[in-house]
């Protein structure tokens, strides 16, 4: 297994206080939560210094801990003889056993009057978290999703072991980012007859190649063609309900937002947020020699002077 220094992760010395540890896991926490951080790497450091607080804040755990020693992180790294002796495990069986699960199982043990004694309580099974990603799509109409973890479990020598697991789960509708789901009895099998306990999914809205979302509000960019913008125009717009018709007003400008009512996100038993389509304005990136002519005689024949403010103001005394 690697070593991992916890201490260093909380960025605290190893003589630190259980004030001085908490005090240390709420700002990084906070830091690199996920709703919180936009770094790539946060959600993963949000892990680690969970894993950290977990250890050090126990303390038979952090007992167990120190007691192994100082070592560099990632370091390869074999727990003491005495410590494959109690679990019946031998080096190479600890490669796939994480240092916190190992330190969890071994003060649990320690709690009991030796192995035999920690086998005969019952342990109620550990809650876990995971991120569920859902999609627009799945929150406006809500769906049926798929999703494959490695949940944690215990061995009859109290080690945990991590078991690929596919649960079937049902997004709501009108899913919100942030929102949790509960699946009672899916987290962390229970010991010698305790209960298991649930498995939490943590639901993160994906990036849409259309729409952006303001709350249950959801934004487009919309492009014209010159002349729609001027004349006036019905076009076509795509939306999470099926395809409507949008009314283009004569002399739309570009950054204009129109509103399509009640065609955003779902939210409470029957309420939507609104769709609003932001206008730009698209040019021909080439034309024929027709449209040409046809554009050079409409610069001839308009009076319209699209710098006017500028230039007024600029003559301003």
């Amino acid at each position: 297994m690697k070593y991992v220094d916890y201490y260093k992760v909380l960025g605290i010395e190893r003589d630190a206080t259980a004030a001085d540890i908490k005090k240390a896991y709420r700002q990084l926490a906070h830091k690199y939560h996920p709703d919180v951080s936009k770094d790539a790497g946060a959600e993963e450091k949000f892990k680690q210094v969970a894993e950290a607080y977990a250890t050090l804040k126990d303390p038979e755990k952090r007992a167990a801990y120190d007691n192994l020693g100082a070592h560099a992180s990632g370091e390869d790294f074999v727990p003491p003889h005495q410590w494959q002796e109690q679990f019946h495990e031998s080096a190479a069986d600890f490669d796939d056993v994480d240092l916190a699960d190992l330190l969890a199982a071994f003060a649990a043990a320690q709690r009991g009057a030796g192995p035999q004694h920690y086998a005969q309580r019952p342990m109620h099974g550990q809650d876990f978290e995971t991120v569920l990603p859902i999609t627009l799509e799945q929150i406006y109409t809500g769906a049926e999703t798929e999703i494959n973890i490695a949940v944690p479990e215990y061995d009859q020598q109290g080690l945990l072991h991590r078991v690929p697991r596919t649960y079937r789960v049902q997004i709501p509708k009108g899913s919100s980012e942030g929102q949790r789901l509960r699946l009672p009895g899916k987290g962390g099998t229970g010991m010698n007859g305790g209960k298991p306990g649930d498995l939490y999914l943590i639901m993160q809205v994906q990036p849409h190649p259309v729409y952006k979302v303001d709350g249950h509000d959801l934004y487009m960019d919309v492009a014209l063609a010159p002349w729609e913008a001027v004349l006036g125009a019905s076009i076509q717009l795509p939306t999470l309900g099926g395809a409507v018709e949008m009314s283009i007003p004569a002399g739309t400008t570009a950054g204009r937002k129109l509103r399509l009512a009640k065609r955003g996100l779902p939210y409470g038993a029957e309420s939507h947020g609104d769709l609003y389509a932001v206008i730009r304005i698209a040019v021909p990136k080439t034309s024929t020699a027709r449209e040409r002519e046809l554009y050079s005689q409409l610069a001839a024949e308009s009076s319209f002077d699209p710098r006017a403010q500028i230039h007024a103001g600029a003559n301003k005394p």
